[in-house]
């Protein structure tokens, strides 16, 4: 009873003290993250994003995300079309301020020129909204064979491309004689090569674990994107390697070879015929000539004869004159 009396406030300060603790443990976990954001609503985003993603989204996930790709588009021609306006009163605004001999002549051809740019831009940018329109249209045409299991699911599909770039890329990296024959497809120094490097790094950090991972319209679009690029990036490598270790071959230059006498043999046989042809035709016309001439003197007349009689000895030149009287 004494010792009740005396230690009776331990238990109620064990529990105020655990319960102290526990609450500045929550409000450290607050402060550290992001404003707006709970740990309750972190665990609730990371469920939702471990979930896999339904049959119906999986099928509409590249008609999602070409829609998304074409509102961004169109966005993007809107601006466009503002920075024009903008460049177009810059522009108007250097012309009156060069009228009135406030600014150089450099100023109004520097507005021209960021006109032309936001010009160009803007001319882009419209041609990137076809693009896009093409791309929702040719994603609503392969709607049906998806659901209909013709054609594989977009993820997987993309996965499939990703993959035959890493198998075409592979090939050249365990291959000795693709490696031989092409050492730029294995030199990391190849700015090219190195272009698809990066690219090929983006695309590896954006792939999604499994088809079955969900994915946002936009993360599907960048991955997209990420992979075409990747894909441009090994082709334009593939090709200047190709063309640096092409060497000509033997049959080819025999090939050529042969073509080049035929071709010399036959600018000579056209020379020869050329040079026939001509003289037959001096020849004719010489002859024309002549029955013309003989024409002109009359049909009865004969052609003149050589007097018969010889001139022996010759005359002198200067005859002896007589004395004069």
């Amino acid at each position: 009873m004494i010792f009740l009396t005396e230690w009776w406030w331990i238990g109620p300060a064990a529990a105020g003290a655990g319960t102290l603790g526990w609450v500045g443990v929550r409000r450290t976990r607050q402060r550290a993250l992001p404003a707006g954001t709970t740990t309750t609503g972190d665990r609730a985003a990371r469920a939702w994003a471990s979930r896999p993603l339904s049959k119906n989204a999986a099928r509409r996930l590249e008609l999602d995300a070409a829609q998304l790709d074409l509102q961004s588009a169109r966005h993007a021609v809107m601006r466009g079309r503002a920075e024009v306006k903008v460049a177009d009163a810059e522009v108007v605004r250097a012309q009156a301020e060069r009228a009135a001999s406030r600014v150089p002549a450099d100023v109004v051809a520097a507005a021209r020129g960021r006109l032309v740019d936001a010009q160009r831009d803007l001319r882009a940018a419209t041609a990137e909204v076809r693009a896009s329109r093409a791309g929702v249209k040719a994603a609503k045409a392969m709607l049906p064979a998806i659901r209909s299991g013709g054609a594989p699911l977009p993820v997987a599909r993309l996965l499939a491309e990703h993959d035959a770039i890493l198998a075409r890329w592979m090939s050249y990296e365990t291959d000795p004689a693709l490696a031989i024959d092409y050492p730029a497809m294995t030199d990391s120094r190849s700015p090219l090569l190195a272009d698809f490097l990066r690219a090929h790094e983006r695309a590896q950090w954006l792939r999604p674990a499994s088809t079955t991972t969900r994915l946002e319209p936009a993360e599907f679009l960048a991955y997209r994107d990420a992979v075409r690029h990747v894909s441009h990036a090994f082709d334009r490598a593939e090709r200047a390697a190709r063309r640096g270790g092409e060497q000509p071959s033997v049959e080819g230059t025999d090939a050529w070879g042969r073509v080049a006498s035929d071709l010399a043999e036959t600018a000579q046989r056209a020379l020869a015929r050329s040079m026939e042809s001509m003289g037959r035709a001096a020849a004719r016309n010489w002859s024309e000539r002549g029955a013309k001439r003989a024409q002109k003197k009359g049909p009865d007349a004969a052609p003149p004869t050589p007097n018969e009689r010889p001139v022996w000895p010759p005359p002198a030149r200067e005859k002896p004159r007589p004395p004069a009287s």
